[in-house]
C-alpha cells in the first residue's frame, strides 16, 4: 500500500505543474519533520518538544544576525516549513486556490518566482523589524520564523492585482471578488501588528503582499522578474551540476517569451505582436469587467496562453 502511495506521489510531482509541486514539497517537509521528531522522541521523552525545537533551530530562519550567518540556508528553508496542522492546511489551501488564478492569467512559470520572492520579502520585513526596531519587536530578538505565509500572501496579491474582480465562491457567503479577500488579509495583519500578536510574522505577510502586488506592476510596465528569476535559478543549478560532475554537454536552449510583458523597447515580430496585443486586451478586459465577462473564445485563448 505504501509503495503505491509513494508511486502516486512521484507521478504527481514529476507530471504535475509548479503549483502541485509546491504543495507536495510543503507537505513532504511537514511529514518529514514530524517523522524525524518521532524517531528522536526516545532521546527527549514523550511530551517534550525538544526534538521539534532541534529541527527548527536548523531550518527556521532566525532573527539574530550572528545565528543567521551560520545558517544562511534558512532564508529559503523557512518558507517550506510548518509544524502545526492548521498552519499548513490554510496556507496550502490559499496557495492552491489563488495559485490557480495566477496560473490561468500569468502562466505556470510565474508561480515559483512569486512564491519565493514573496518569501524573501517576508524574511526582510521580519529581519528588519526584529533588529532595527527592538523597542517595538523585542520579542523577536533571538527568535525565529517559519511557514509559507509570506509566499502565499504574495500569490494572493498577485492574483488580486491581475484580476481584482475575479469572483471566488465562499461557503456561507457566496461569490466574492478576490480584491476584497486580499484587502481582508492586509487588514487583519495590520490589526494584529497593532495588538502585538506575532508582530514579525504579520510584517512578513505584508512584505510578501507588497512583493506580489509589485511583481504584477512590473509585469505591466514590461519588466518580467519571473524570467530573471529562472535565469538565475538555471545558473545556480548548472553550478551545482558542474560542482558534482553531473553537467552534460547538450545544445543550449534559449527561452523567449512571446507573451505579454516582453522587454521594454524591443519590437516583437508581427505574429508575436498580434498575439501580445490580443492577450493585453483580454487581461485589460478582466481588470475592467471581471473574468466572467470573457467570451468562450477569449477564455480558450487565455487558457492556451497560460500553458506556453
Amino acid at each position: 500500500m505504501f509503495e503505491s502511495i509513494w508511486d502516486d506521489l512521484k507521478r504527481q510531482f514529476q507530471g504535475g505543474d509548479t503549483l502541485i509541486r509546491l504543495v507536495l514539497i510543503n507537505l513532504g517537509v511537514f511529514v518529514a519533520i514530524h517523522l524525524i521528531a518521532l524517531l528522536l522522541t526516545p532521546f527527549f521523552g514523550i511530551g517534550n518538544d525538544g526534538s521539534i525545537d532541534l529541527l527548527l533551530d536548523w531550518l527556521a530562519v532566525p532573527s539574530d544576525p550572528m545565528t543567521l550567518l551560520t545558517r544562511p540556508w534558512t532564508i529559503l528553508t523557512y518558507m517550506f516549513l510548518h509544524v502545526g496542522f492548521w498552519h499548513i492546511l490554510w496556507n496550502l489551501l490559499f496557495l492552491y486556490w489563488f495559485g490557480r488564478i495566477v496560473q490561468d492569467l500569468l502562466g505556470d512559470h510565474r508561480i515559483l518566482p512569486i512564491y519565493v520572492l514573496g518569501g524573501l520579502a517576508g524574511f526582510l520585513a521580519f529581519f528588519v523589524s526584529a533588529n532595527f526596531f527592538p523597542e517595538s519587536f523585542s520579542s523577536f530578538i533571538g527568535g525565529r520564523m517559519l511557514g509559507a505565509s509570506a509566499g502565499v500572501t504574495a500569490v494572493v496579491l498577485a492574483a488580486a492585482s491581475t484580476a481584482p474582480t475575479y469572483r471566488m465562491h465562499l461557503i456561507l457567503i457566496g461569490p466574492v471578488q478576490i480584491r476584497y479577500i486580499a484587502l481582508l488579509f492586509i487588514f487583519l495583519d495590520l490589526i494584529s501588528i497593532r495588538q502585538g500578536s506575532n508582530t514579525g510574522g504579520h510584517l512578513a505577510h505584508l512584505g510578501g503582499a507588497f512583493l506580489g502586488w509589485y511583481f504584477v506592476q512590473q509585469l505591466r510596465s514590461g519588466q518580467d522578474w519571473g524570467q530573471a528569476f529562472h535565469r538565475l535559478l538555471d545558473r545556480i543549478l548548472a553550478f551545482f551540476r558542474r560542482l558534482f560532475g553531473r553537467e552534460r554537454s547538450r545544445p543550449r536552449v534559449v527561452y523567449k517569451n512571446p507573451r505579454r510583458f516582453g522587454r521594454r523597447g524591443r519590437k516583437a515580430p508581427p505574429d508575436d505582436q498580434d498575439y501580445q496585443e490580443k492577450l493585453d486586451a483580454i487581461l485589460d478586459k478582466i481588470k475592467d469587467s471581471g473574468y466572467e465577462s470573457l467570451t468562450k473564445e477569449e477564455k480558450e485563448f487565455l487558457f492556451n496562453a497560460s500553458k506556453k
